[in-house]
């Protein structure tokens, strides 16, 4: 006997269709995301066990624990690859290029977020066209002019091209970061008497602290490991920096012996200070990028 309470389907009409229940993008998404975390810390921990290796381990035995700890292979890294002045050269050139490029973009920035010319738009689309031109295009014009002003050779010229190269993506990062801050404490600063001048250095640059740590740290991820420009324009050895140190090593590697623990403790060197600054400062990383996005 069928039951009153159950609604009695009409005649003629189509059976109800079984909904199908899709995955959520956002779970798919946070899958992705996981599998290339792991991925990459599986790299990590290989590339670690690999630097207390023997050859012979690496191949035999990539992802098991060392036999014995080869403690040597770091150092011998450290001597044959000379990284010790290297890393000293490496941070004069990422510390340079850093306050040169915030030096630079923060007025800009700030310029370009508040003051209500015409031109202003334009000139922030002009900084945002250099984030699309290729370093590739524009290496043998930098070399040539570089080389008639004698500044090849020189880490100074290496800190100019890297300011030169980083200023688009800082004036574009920071515009958008002075727009999400409020206006009112400028209003209040003009009224009290206050130039554009003190008000940008005094009142508007703390504020965006944390939007110029972002971009800080951010460049000297970018400049810690760049080898292109920097084999370009250094071509000393007495000039080399950490990435130009571990591609001698590597060469060194080929031609005098499979020192394949030295190789990955050589890349231990230049991998891992970046490692340490991104878990102690990661945070800041992403509390800064999504301040910026504010508006």
């Amino acid at each position: 006997m069928a039951n009153p309470a159950l609604p009695r389907p009409v005649l003629g009409s189509p059976a109800p269709r079984r909904k199908f229940q899709r995955p959520r993008v956002k779970h798919v998404v946070y899958t992705f995301v996981w599998a290339m975390v792991a991925f990459d810390l599986l790299v990590l921990v290989w590339m670690a066990l690999s630097s207390f290796k023997t050859a012979r381990e690496i191949f035999a035995t990539p992802f098991g624990l060392p036999e014995s700890w080869q403690l040597e292979n770091w150092a011998r890294a450290w001597e044959v690859g000379d990284f010790g002045p290297a890393i000293l050269r490496t941070l004069l050139v990422v510390a340079a290029t850093a306050i040169g490029t915030v030096a630079i973009a923060a007025p800009a920035a700030y310029a370009l977020s508040r003051f209500g010319a015409r031109s202003a738009s334009g000139l922030t689309s002009f900084m945002a066209m250099g984030l699309g031109i290729p370093i590739q295009a524009i290496m043998l014009p930098l070399f040539v002019a570089m080389s008639q002003i004698g500044l090849v050779n020189s880490l100074g010229g290496l800190i100019l091209v890297y300011i030169a190269t980083s200023v688009p993506f800082a004036v574009f990062f920071l515009t958008a970061f002075f727009r999400s801050l409020s206006a009112e404490l400028e209003e209040a600063a003009a009224l009290d008497g206050a130039t554009p001048w003190r008000t940008f250095w005094q009142i508007m640059l703390p504020l965006a602290r944390s939007g110029i740590v972002t971009l800080v740290i951010l460049n000297v991820i970018g400049h810690w490991s760049e080898g292109m420009l920097a084999m370009i324009f250094l071509q000393d050895p007495q000039q080399q920096t950490l990435s130009l140190a571990l591609l001698g090593f590597m060469s060194r590697v080929q031609f005098s012996g499979a020192d394949w623990g030295g190789l990955f403790a050589a890349i231990g060197l230049v991998v891992l200070p970046l490692l340490l600054v991104y878990i102690w400062l990661g945070r800041r990383i992403i509390e800064g990028m999504t301040l910026g996005s504010g508006k």
